[in-house]
């Protein structure tokens, strides 16, 4: 075993934060499945299809072996999209050695089974290891250039939060750790939910009040669904809640955001994600939100009408008429009663 970091998954976050940890001086093993443009990645020393003009530091190797990136390292950042986390720790669980540490840098839900990043790792993996999850917001061109960003490191195992947090702490970019894996991962699976209801709001031109609105509703709706599993109000409003929804809801870096424009323009989803040409997470996190929200019998209908867009039971004009006409009511109660 070394100090290297394997990380899983050449998009433009899995890049990202390999830039970034081999910034700080940790050696890096970037792996994507195709070996072709791994190796054309190594050789440019940069991901010029997903993260252009963000050199590869001197410590930063890119490849294609498997076997070889997870032998090497002591442990693994997966930065893959939430739907194929599963399949990814089934085919690297042989090859993981006692010990090695797992941080999972998913935005997302399970499909089908809306589980979170942390209970597909136990699943696969049990709790043999130690493992995290790295959320909050972090637009990917932004921390491979270097930008000041900050990110929470939530894990059950607090020194292994910590370890992982030191090892890219540094250079402006800020890393805290947390022991609550529920609220960070509910922050960072539904804003992208509520992201694409602001991007069809300001796709419609319904001004900065309604943005507005839309990501303070949306936060509570967020905190009332994290609390309901676990989570902690404290946590939603820290990086992993209010700052990754405020960061998703306003930049067109974010491809959530860019969706809900599209689908505006009166664009299927079909088309809205060819344009886009990256995954967009909310697309499959909403339903998945919706569910749980069903199950823990929680209000949310900022997530209801962007699940209702997106399955083509609702026209954007539709969702934001049913959400405009919603009975008034007060906006907190006594902690004693749920929230509205």
């Amino acid at each position: 075993m070394t100090n290297a970091v394997a990380v899983l998954g050449a998009g433009s976050f899995g890049t990202a934060l390999a830039i970034q940890l081999a910034r700080r001086g940790t050696r890096t093993l970037l792996w994507g499945r195709d070996a072709d443009k791994m190796a054309a990645m190594q050789a440019a020393r940069e991901n010029a299809q997903y993260l252009p003009g963000c050199p590869f530091p001197a410590k930063l190797q890119a490849g294609a072996d498997l076997e070889a990136a997870v032998r090497e390292a002591h442990a693994i950042l997966l930065a893959t999209p939430s739907h194929v986390l599963r399949g990814m720790l089934e085919q690297i669980k042989p090859l993981l050695r006692e010990g090695q540490g797992l941080v999972a840098a998913c935005k997302g839900l399970e499909p089908q089974s809306g589980k979170l990043v942390h209970e597909v790792i136990e699943d696969v993996c049990a709790r043999s290891r130690p493992y995290a999850v790295l959320s909050g917001p972090t637009f990917a061109k932004e921390l491979g250039i270097g930008l000041p960003t900050a990110v929470t490191i939530a894990s059950h195992d607090e020194a292994f939060a910590e370890h992982f947090a030191r090892l890219l702490h540094g250079d402006g970019f800020r890393a805290y750790w947390s022991a609550d894996l529920v609220g960070v991962e509910i922050g960072g699976a539904a804003k992208n939910v509520m992201a694409i209801g602001v991007g069809i709001a300001d796709g419609m031109h319904l001004g900065a009040n309604t943005r507005a609105a839309l990501i303070t509703r949306g936060l509570a709706e967020i905190m009332r669904l994290a609390i309901a599993m676990g989570g902690r109000a404290e946590t939603l409003m820290g990086l992993a809640g209010m700052g990754d929804l405020v960061l998703t809801c306003t930049d067109n870096q974010s491809r959530n955001r860019r969706m809900g424009l599209l689908l505006a323009q009166g664009k299927s989803v079909k088309e809205a994600i060819a344009e886009i040409r990256q995954v967009v997470e909310g697309v499959k996190a909403a339903p998945e939100v919706l569910r749980l929200a069903h199950r823990h019998h929680v209000d949310m209908p900022i997530t209801d009408a962007v699940s209702g867009v997106l399955e083509g039971r609702l026209s954007a004009v539709e969702a934001v008429r049913i959400l405009a006409t919603r009975p008034a009511k007060a906006e907190t109660r006594p902690q004693s009663q749920p929230l509205p």
